[in-house]
């Protein structure tokens, strides 16, 4: 896919990716960050940390890259997030970001909730901060539980 975007990208775009495959019978990740944001992980009973490693530059930006691979591990009870820069980029009138001591601050406001509420919470403390602000950025979020393997699949 990398290659085929290189080829007649006169226009030199990009685009930045995370992408993850979970094995959902043993909490198994493989993902692969191409200039994408750096997920948040909150262990079970912990709080949210960003999980901050080397990645392989934006997708589109040279042909012939191989991509590099991050392994980690879910466990039960274990939650991730992920989220577009339109998030840590959200900007106020007086032109602050949200950035990422904010965005920890609301996912680790209720870091025991659902993913549905940790989003929410997420995006109210986005509003609260950029206010009547415009923005430029999609705000695209991402957030699961891991519960652990079905017991019924045994």
């Amino acid at each position: 896919m990398n290659d085929q975007l290189c080829e007649s990208n006169e226009a030199q775009l990009f685009v930045t990716v995370w992408l993850a495959v979970l094995e959902i019978s043993t909490g198994k990740c493989i993902a692969a960050n191409a200039g994408h944001e750096h997920p948040a992980l909150r262990r079970a009973g912990g709080e949210y940390e960003l999980v901050v490693y080397r990645h392989s530059p934006a997708v589109a930006t040279m042909e012939g890259i191989r991509f590099r691979e991050h392994e980690f591990e879910l466990h039960p009870g274990d939650s991730l997030f992920v989220y577009t820069d339109g998030v840590t980029e959200a900007t106020n009138a007086e032109k602050e970001l949200f950035g990422n001591d904010r965005l920890l601050e609301a996912l680790n406001r209720d870091p025991d909730a659902e993913p549905e509420k940790i989003l929410s919470n997420v995006r109210d403390g986005i509003d609260a901060f950029v206010r009547d602000a415009e923005q430029f950025d999609d705000i695209t979020m991402l957030c699961l539980k891991y519960l652990g393997p079905d017991p019924s699949a045994e």
